[in-house]
């Protein structure tokens, strides 16, 4: 009898896991692209002279908060629902931002100009590689969010070469340059943000993302199995 009932014990603990393992959690990718997406605008209207050059003292708080703390924590989510690709692009990300404001705050200003635009210079360059490894990856998930990673890599690549040379000459336009692409990639990222939200919301394609691949975009969650059928064929999903 007491073995019986551990067995019972132990198929319900197993079922309650099983429950709490694919329970539905919204998708976090509107947040995540949301936060990159207002940030990265405000600081590149500030990198192409658009406004001027201390209004970064405004991005900076954004920076922690929004593109840093709450796109972190959107790429979390995306652990939770099994999103490699989300997972990876808005801790990163979220990381990024977290790190711009540590550099801007409380590293840059005990530095030289020349030190600084080297350092800044190669800050960036390694994270436009980076980019440039996930836009690859992008090419399985819709054109919006593949056009955000083209046009962010581009970002980082003029802002590190304007930066490397030191903002003077003709590498200040470079660097100005670099500024306006980054408003094109914000405004991109905000569209996906955009379509993500209204699309989940009335549960339909209000807004279209242009799909790259066969697959959609959304949670990654396995398909659950029917009582005594063979194996379930894998619907993995990519999401930003």
């Amino acid at each position: 009898m007491a073995d019986h009932e551990t067995g019972d014990g132990a198929a319900r603990a197993a079922t309650l896991v099983d429950i709490g393992d694919n329970a539905a959690i919204a998708d976090p990718a509107g947040l995540g692209l949301a936060g990159f997406a207002m940030t990265t605008v405000l600081l590149s209207l500030v990198n192409s002279g658009a406004i001027e050059g201390g209004a970064v003292n405004a991005v900076l708080p954004l920076a922690l908060l929004y593109g840093g703390a709450a796109q972190l924590l959107a790429g979390m989510w995306e652990f939770r629902n099994r999103n490699t690709f989300g997972a990876v692009a808005f801790s990163s990300f979220g990381a990024f931002w977290i790190s711009f404001y540590l550099l801007v705050k409380f590293w840059l200003p005990g530095l030289s100009a020349g030190e600084a635009s080297g350092a800044v210079g190669f800050y960036l360059l390694m994270w436009g590689i980076f980019t440039f490894s996930m836009w690859i990856a992008s090419f399985r998930t819709d054109l919006v969010v593949w056009f955000v990673f083209l046009s962010l890599w581009v970002t980082y690549g003029l802002l590190a070469a304007g930066a490397l040379g030191g903002q003077t000459g003709a590498y200040h336009m470079v660097y100005e340059a670099g500024g306006y692409a980054g408003i094109v990639c914000g405004v991109a990222a905000w569209y996906r943000a955009f379509a993500g939200v209204t699309n989940a919301t009335f549960r339909a394609t209000v807004v279209p993302v242009g799909l790259l691949g066969t697959r959609t975009l959304g949670p990654l969650r396995p398909r659950r199995a029917r009582p005594g059928a063979g194996p379930v064929a894998d619907q993995s999903r990519v999401a930003p």
